[in-house]
């Protein structure tokens, strides 16, 4: 007897499911998380997704019975999250001091003014009427925050550091310390990989979605290649930063955009038999 095509597709997309959910699971129950808070967070997921992409398409009222059928959650509680997302939105938003931080780190290291010859980020004056500057750069990047308080921010996480009204840049990328920025760009990150992937899965234009996987590597070649690699991605996100501020701006619709770059190593299930061999692998 054949099997289900449904069915068969349900099983793959189970397995996936889980291996997603598995690292951010292993969090939550370190954060204290239980699987009842998890499930409520889920309805509120459910009841957004399907009012927004589900609803209207299907050519019927967008009402909370309409919702209910869709997602197994109870009307009246369908009607409950409906007004706590009216009243608060579906997605938290990155602190705005974070933002900005990680705006201007980006502008830094990668358009030309802000760059030396070489393409390593210039130390910056405070401020200057001739030449470059940090003020400046604020402005450029139409940061809404003082550039004293920019500086604090990024001096406080020892991204940067002032030295006779003269700001250097010690790491090319703002990362701060503060777990509720970690937890928020781990959503806005994440978010978007995966939309990128669901994206792929429904057809059209496919989104890049590609990655490089070794199943057994020796140890000492990862520690001898894992800090040229890091390189190498930070190279590529700034040169797609220059290119993208180097476009001309016509007047027209507006779109989004966020390029990625993770890497992850552990140790291997098992020890390998053979060499190993690289997969250029898409992700859907």
């Amino acid at each position: 007897m054949e099997a289900n095509p449904r069915q068969a597709m349900n099983g793959v997309l189970k397995t996936a499911v889980l291996a997603i959910l598995r690292p951010l699971i292993r969090y939550l129950i370190g954060q204290g998380w239980t699987y009842g808070a998890l499930a409520d967070a889920l309805k509120m997921v459910y009841v957004a997704e399907a009012g927004q992409h589900y609803g209207e398409a299907a050519g019927r009222p967008l009402t909370d019975s309409r919702i209910s059928l869709l997602t197994g959650i109870h009307r009246k509680e369908v009607k409950r999250l409906r007004l706590l997302l009216e009243e608060h939105g579906e997605r938290p938003m990155l602190r705005h001091g974070a933002n900005i931080a990680a705006q201007m780190v980006a502008a830094w290291v990668s358009m030309a003014e802000y760059t030396d010859p070489a393409g390593q980020p210039r130390p910056l004056p405070l401020r200057s009427e001739a030449s470059p500057s940090f003020e400046g750069l604020a402005r450029r990047v139409k940061a809404d925050m003082r550039p004293r308080a920019i500086l604090d921010e990024l001096g406080r996480v020892g991204v940067t550091q002032e030295q006779e009204g003269v700001v250097h840049l010690l790491r090319i990328a703002y990362i701060s310390d503060l777990p509720e920025d970690q937890v928020a760009f781990l959503g806005e990150n994440v978010g978007d990989h995966l939309r990128s992937a669901v994206h792929n899965l429904e057809g059209g234009e496919p989104f890049l979605e590609r990655a490089l996987y070794f199943d057994a590597l020796p140890a000492a070649v990862l520690e001898e290649a894992r800090p040229e690699i890091y390189r190498m991605s930070e190279r590529l996100l700034r040169e797609a930063h220059q290119r993208l501020n180097a476009a001309e701006s016509p007047e027209g619709p507006q779109r989004r955009l966020r390029l990625g770059v993770y890497y992850y190593e552990e140790d291997a299930a098992v020890k390998p038999t053979e060499e190993p061999a690289a997969v250029d692998e898409p992700h859907a």
